[in-house]
């Protein structure tokens, strides 16, 4: 066994993936977006806390909000449509500085969403203790309900980011 790379690998490429190309953005790594939902249910957890230690009340999660995510959630799904169909089935150029644009809409998206999931759930958690009374089992549902509708959004980004790749060339042999 030699520490270098297998004949026909190239450095750096130990797992057999194919080295990015010049000038390409890396697939937002899905670990990543975890770290950021557990940071984001921990900025949850403590926001909550601080404002009932300090005698105020916590934000309640309103029905707005889950329209507006919903909404939102359902935009990035129609451009990630739009653009799959455009670029990966059609084959249509698309202008780069549209397709820039659309990749870092769908990777912002995706960063967004996992953080703002990550606080919906800190917020259902917080109030999970006293989820017998009516107050708090309705902040329950609510944050939970737009955790998930922020999970969408991370869905949503990350195939709209997915749809932005360009496809490999069946004319081009290696």
């Amino acid at each position: 066994m030699s520490g270098g790379p297998e004949p026909g690998r190239a450095p750096g490429n130990e797992h057999g993936k194919k080295p990015p190309r010049p000038g390409s953005v890396r697939p937002t790594s899905r670990w990543l977006l975890v770290a950021i939902g557990v940071l984001g249910a921990a900025v949850g957890l403590t926001m909550v806390q601080a404002i009932e230690s300090g005698g105020g009340v916590a934000p309640a999660v309103s029905w707005l909000t889950l329209v507006a995510w919903t909404f939102l959630a359902a935009l990035l799904f129609a451009a990630a449509r739009n653009t799959h169909q455009r670029i990966q089935v059609r084959r249509e150029r698309v202008e780069p500085a549209r397709a820039v644009f659309l990749l870092l809409i769908g990777k912002a998206s995706a960063f967004v969403g996992a953080l703002c999931a990550g606080v919906y759930a800190g917020f259902a958690l917080s109030f999970l203790e006293a989820v017998s009374s009516s107050g708090p089992r309705n902040r329950v549902i609510m944050a939970g309900a737009a955790a998930v509708v922020s999970v969408l959004v991370v869905t949503a980004g990350l195939l709209l980011e997915r749809a932005c790749r360009i496809p490999e060339d069946p004319d081009e042999t290696p």
